[in-house]
């Protein structure tokens, strides 16, 4: 099992914002530093709890910053910005980082990111999909492109103004061959989007707000995919993120992670409760569907998805979570709001030194 770390990022509104940007810089060194395989970085443009508008951009700066760690949108927004910029902008940081990239995508659903590009009637899942589309086939082709699928708004060509003996008309392939990878979020029971990622050769990234028995759900789904298109399922492609914290001890564990009224696990849930309830999507956190409404409190929310304790607690925790969700490649732990520096810091370094090898003993991995 690989260690992989992910970060909306989401932190209080009375945050710096350049601190803020120095802050979840030095998490990715960090743990580039502990050995872990990825980073992923979400990305949002009217969101000031979670200020990073450009998930791309942000990584670039972390290019020479790093050593080994790859670099990954969470995701690019495809919806916001013509996919030729995708398409370009994503095969230079591939070369920049010579091949540490990994490109996550989704159709970017906040809405008033929607709102502010005119999109609120849009149907963001096809402009996602015609997106993805376009991307694709510009790493595929050669020039002139002559990209014009049915039913798709984005044509791109360069036919006529192409001069390939002094290079115009010609956009850049990517360093990986023949794509970076490529990663779906999965943020709903029973995904049907997950299946899709299967056809494609897609690898699913299970979001960390959802109870284990609906992560479980999507495995499923995803090797469903993989069969359709005489592709092999591996689980090693499966990443799940959970929301982890470990301390010395689980007394420490629990006030920072659940009970403190400043703990940024309960900040961090607070917001996304909020925000999901608005949006009617507050179901991810029922233990059955048909579940009342207020039954749903901030205090189970946290019991039912925050993974906190000493390294012994913790290891038994993640071991129980595989026992029901099955086997899965890369256990990613979700970013919070550092409260406390030494305390966010300290949890990060036995997840990579202790708890991680521990569990990979006990798997036989």
């Amino acid at each position: 099992m690989r260690l992989g770390y992910f970060t909306m990022p989401l932190h209080p509104l009375s945050r710096n914002y350049t601190d803020i940007l120095k802050e979840n810089r030095e998490a990715i060194i960090l743990c580039d530093q502990l050995g872990f395989h990825d980073a992923f970085v979400g990305e949002h443009l009217t969101d000031q709890c979670e200020s990073v508008t450009n998930s791309m951009l942000f990584q670039a700066t972390l290019i020479n910053s790093t050593n080994s760690i790859k670099l990954a949108t969470g995701t690019t927004n495809l919806t916001h910005t013509h996919p030729v910029l995708v398409a370009t902008h994503a095969a230079m940081f591939d070369h920049l980082s010579e091949g540490r990239f990994i490109l996550g995508i989704s159709p970017g659903v906040l809405r008033s990111d929607r709102e502010v590009l005119g999109l609120l009637d849009a149907d963001m899942n096809k402009i996602f999909a015609d997106a993805i589309n376009v991307i694709l086939e510009i790493w595929r082709r050669d020039p002139p492109y002559d990209i014009d699928f049915p039913d798709n708004p984005f044509k791109v060509t360069t036919r006529e103004s192409q001069w390939t003996e002094i290079g115009l008309g010609v956009m850049q392939k990517p360093y990986q061959k023949p794509r970076p990878e490529i990663v779906g979020t999965v943020v709903a029971p029973y995904s049907k989007g997950v299946i899709e990622m299967g056809k494609r050769e897609f690898h699913p990234l299970s979001a960390n707000f959802l109870l284990p028995k609906w992560v479980a759900t999507h495995w499923h789904n995803y090797a469903e995919g993989c069969a359709a298109a005489n592709l092999p399922a591996r689980t090693q492609d499966w990443r799940i993120a959970r929301t982890v914290f470990v301390a010395d001890d689980d007394k420490t564990a629990q006030a920072y992670g659940k009970d403190d009224a400043n703990s940024p696990f309960r900040f961090y849930y607070k917001q996304m409760f909020t925000k999901l309830k608005r949006a009617g999507r507050e179901a991810v956190f029922k233990h059955d569907q048909n579940e009342a409404d207020e039954l749903l409190t901030l205090d189970r929310i946290l019991d039912d998805l925050v993974i906190c304790g000493s390294v012994d607690k913790v290891v038994d925790d993640i071991l129980a979570f595989r026992e029901t969700v099955g086997d899965f490649g890369e256990l990613v732990i979700a970013g919070m709001d550092w409260v406390d520096p030494g305390l966010a810091k300290n949890s990060l370094r036995p997840m990579a030194e202790e708890v991680i090898p521990r569990v990979n003993k006990a798997i036989g991995a």
